[in-house]
């Protein structure tokens, strides 16, 4: 079951969020009229290394502001999903799903003013076992 949240420790969640990455090079809106929509983690092998929280939102949900040309692409396995991540300082911001490929996950750190640390209960999705390798 996904989490959804209108504010994260007293910080409301903006109708347009900006978010950057660490270094600022890389700055972005995203529409979030509903909040925080599917918050989870998941422990496939990449995820568990970069450890983030994301989010859900439709692919026109993301506007890049700046830095696109500091965006860098990373595929792996079916090379299915696109993770995207600053060039310069290394965070991860945004991917295209490998399970809903009409939609981004983005990673709920880069949102100005949020802390994710102080979201409780985020449920892990289990993609280890994705189901688009079940056959």
């Amino acid at each position: 079951m996904a989490l959804n949240l209108k504010e994260v420790d007293g910080v409301p969640i903006k109708a347009k969020h900006k978010a950057t990455c660490h270094c600022g090079s890389v700055e972005f809106e995203l529409d979030l009229p509903d909040g925080l929509v599917e918050l989870r983690r998941c422990d496939c092998s990449l995820c568990r290394r970069r450890g983030a929280i994301a989010a859900s939102i439709p692919l026109s949900g993301i506007k890049i502001l700046k830095g696109e040309s500091f965006l860098k692409l990373y595929q792996f396995n079916t090379k299915t999903a696109k993770h995207y991540f600053c060039s310069n300082c290394g965070i991860y911001t945004h991917h295209q799903r490998r399970s809903n490929p009409t939609q981004y996950g983005f990673n709920v750190a880069c949102l100005e003013g949020v802390n994710p640390l102080k979201i409780p209960n985020v449920p892990t999705n289990d993609g280890v076992n994705h189901p688009a390798d079940r056959k």
